[in-house]
């Protein structure tokens, strides 16, 4: 039972410490220091943190932190640059709480309690770039003042498990990290599109004429995918790399890399053709009755094609430096869509709404 309990304890230290870590040491720090937490003998190592020297730190830094994780894309800034700090604390409180004089099993326990730690502060440095996405700052400051009260709750937890049940710590931090995991790779996808497009707007140069016109070749892969999906052999009018983004309603999957391509022979279609991994994707997007947006964001250009009357939405998004290339598209897809069908032999007439048809 000892030993659950100080795994729990230590899974809980991992976890918080990857939320806030200046906050749950000073948190910790002040109640071992005022006494409202009295630590039996198994426990010792933590009296440490109950030294003034060490709350007085923790605190100065808590409130930088307080200030800079409600500061748009600051905040990002300081998640970067906590990376390796927020896992190296939560490996230091995790060993303290395991007491354990085994050199070996302190390695092993500092790589997973680091490893909790890091996979937390993934989740949190995820969501905080979502929401720098946003142009208002209130979804920062609710977040972060939501992360402060996780980590106080989330210590009332880690006290009331110590006090009364030794299993409730470990079963619920458990649950979380297991959920974490389970979001993980999703996250790291989205931090690693979002580097990459804040890297291309610092360092890409301005587009030229030529940039700003589709091409109107694929390379070899995305040719064989589209191959699969053209078995008439219809010629292709321009195509353009780009990124799936955000859609409703059945639409394509988010952060799949690939290719738009637009053939002369149906200009009420156009088709993607896209690879994330092992996963490669084609699908089929009818345009009848969809509008067209070209909308700049802080790190993208999107391209919105939408539906008003039904509501459906789908996004393809692209760097910063192809801004001129965007709006060529968005002018092209609203000159197919005005343009009249050519009447093949034995085509169905599409009815109006948006389809998305699929063939993976």
């Amino acid at each position: 039972m000892e030993v659950l309990q100080k795994l729990g304890v230590a899974l809980g230290f991992a976890t918080l410490a990857g939320l806030n870590l200046y906050l749950t040491v000073f948190a910790t720090s002040l109640a071992l220091y005022n006494g409202w937490i009295v630590l039996t003998p198994e426990y010792a190592s933590l009296q440490i943190l109950g030294h003034p020297a060490v709350m007085i730190v923790a605190g100065i830094l808590y409130l930088v932190e307080f200030c800079a994780d409600k500061v748009p894309w600051l905040d990002s800034l300081w998640d970067l640059i906590h990376t390796a700090i927020r896992p190296l604390g939560g490996a230091f409180l995790a060993l303290k709480t395991l007491g354990n004089p085994d050199p070996v099993f302190d390695v092993v326990a500092a790589l997973l309690a680091g490893g909790v730690t890091l996979t937390v502060h993934g989740a949190k440095a995820g969501t905080r770039l979502v929401a720098n996405g946003s142009p208002e700052p209130f979804s920062n400051v609710a977040l972060s003042l939501t992360e402060d009260v996780a980590v106080v709750g989330g210590l009332g937890l880690l006290d009331y498990s110590y006090q009364h049940n030794p299993w409730l710590a470990l079963v619920v931090f458990g649950l979380i990290l297991l959920t974490l995991l389970y979001a993980t790779p999703k996250i790291f996808r989205f931090l690693r599109i979002k580097f990459w497009l804040f890297w291309k707007k610092l360092a890409s140069p301005a587009a030229t004429g030529r940039d700003a016109l589709p091409g109107r070749e694929l390379p070899a892969e995305p040719d064989l995918l589209f191959h699969r999906l053209n078995p008439q052999g219809e010629t292709i009018a321009w195509t353009v790399p780009c990124l799936t983004g955000g859609s409703s309603r059945g639409g394509l999957p988010n952060n799949f890399n690939g290719w738009l391509v637009a053939t002369r022979e149906t200009p009420d279609k156009l088709h993607f053709v896209g690879q994330r991994g092992w996963r490669s994707l084609t699908k089929t997007l009818d345009l009848d009755g969809c509008k067209f947006s070209r909308e700049p964001r802080f790190l993208s250009e999107d391209l919105v094609i939408y539906h008003p009357d039904r509501g459906t939405k789908q996004t393809f998004v692209f760097d910063r430096s192809r801004s001129a290339l965007v709006e060529a598209v968005t002018t092209l897809l609203r000159e197919r869509s005005a343009a009249p069908e050519p009447a093949l032999p034995g085509r169905p007439v599409p009815g109006h709404g948006v389809r998305v048809l699929e063939s993976v």
